[in-house]
């Protein structure tokens, strides 16, 4: 990780922190290679039983850094770049629970982050969208993807074809946010304090629950429904009392 992603564990809660307020957290290459050592780093911490993302400075985060987007020697390479150090994925497959701390400007690479969180809590003040057709680019870091996974295809299409930004209450009443945090800078409290009760439950449970409720939207009912019952199985069996 470098200064640019700062990355804690205090009771049991991972805390990744984008630092770059100056560009309005902008995701650079660099940025992204430290996203992903943070998140597997929460992925294999044993202590961990939630993860917190958030923000320095005014936003959550504008985007990508597209002054980047030149430096490549092709568009295939660019390409291939931005797949090899893609933390989209890490942060989807993550077993534990979640949370992200929105404000500000929520755009394009930093609301495809938040639809990969289990948990979006917003700030009043939170701007998100996905503007990438205005800028005659596709929202390919997951964007169409995970925002239809969280909103449907009937609520992302609009998001994705207008390209318009959402203010919080708009955000929130479409899906994309789940809560807004009314009390003025108070959204990462908010989101540790969401992850410090989830943190005092039991973790295989916890990571039981993500996993069965994620198959559900890429497996067939009857699929669902053995794997609902291998995990309570599961659940049951590490819960016995031991002989």
């Amino acid at each position: 990780m470098n200064d640019e992603v700062l990355f804690e564990v205090d009771d049991a809660v991972a805390t990744i922190t984008l630092n770059r307020p100056e560009t309005l957290n902008l995701v650079s290459v660099a940025v992204r290679d430290a996203l992903i050592e943070a998140v597997l780093a929460a992925r294999d911490h044993p202590d961990v039983r939630a993860v917190v993302l958030a923000a320095k400075g005014r936003h959550f985060s504008a985007g990508a850094d597209l002054s980047e987007f030149g430096s490549a020697t092709s568009v295939f390479e660019a390409r291939r770049i931005r797949w090899d150090r893609d933390p989209w994925g890490p942060l989807w497959s993550l077993r534990q629970p979640v949370v992200v701390a929105l404000h500000g400007y929520s755009l394009a690479a930093g609301l495809e982050m938040a639809l990969l969180c289990d948990i979006r809590l917003a700030a009043p003040d939170t701007v998100v969208g996905l503007p990438e057709t205005r800028l005659a680019m596709l929202p390919a870091a997951g964007g169409t993807q995970s925002l239809t996974k969280a909103i449907g295809p009937t609520g992302a299409l609009p998001v994705v074809l207008t390209a318009d930004n959402l203010r919080a209450v708009d955000a929130r009443r479409r899906g994309l946010i789940h809560h807004i945090v009314e009390e003025p800078d108070t959204v990462d409290a908010a989101a540790r304090r969401q992850a410090l009760a989830w943190a005092g439950l039991d973790p295989v449970l916890l990571q039981a629950a993500k996993r069965a409720l994620r198959a559900a939207a890429e497996l067939p009912l009857g699929q669902g429904l053995a794997l609902e019952r291998r995990l309570a199985a599961s659940c049951r069996r590490h819960h016995a009392p031991r002989a």
